[in-house]
């Protein structure tokens, strides 16, 4: 697959931190949250298929928080690019 140089940006990394310190949330949205603040600077690291999921997960259940969702969506915009299948 094809590399996706994209980083997290400083206030998804605070979104992601704050998600990370918050007792109350869930393991998905902790798993999304920890991959995008790995890749705070890092434009090699790629958002593993196990921590994509995770991330999905958190967008589509509706309780979770803003800041859980846009971690979590910072997480899946740095997932690998797929080549496009003819």
């Amino acid at each position: 697959m094809a590399k996706n140089r994209k980083v997290t940006s400083k206030p998804a990394a605070s979104k992601a931190s704050k998600t990370l310190t918050t007792k109350s949330t869930g393991k998905a949205s902790k798993s999304a949250a920890g991959s995008a603040m790995s890749q705070r600077k890092a434009p090699a690291k790629q958002t593993s298929t196990k921590a994509a999921s995770a991330a999905s997960k958190t967008l589509r259940d509706g309780r979770t928080s803003k800041t859980s969702k846009s971690a979590a969506g910072s997480a899946l915009s740095q997932t690998p690019k797929r080549k496009k299948s003819r």
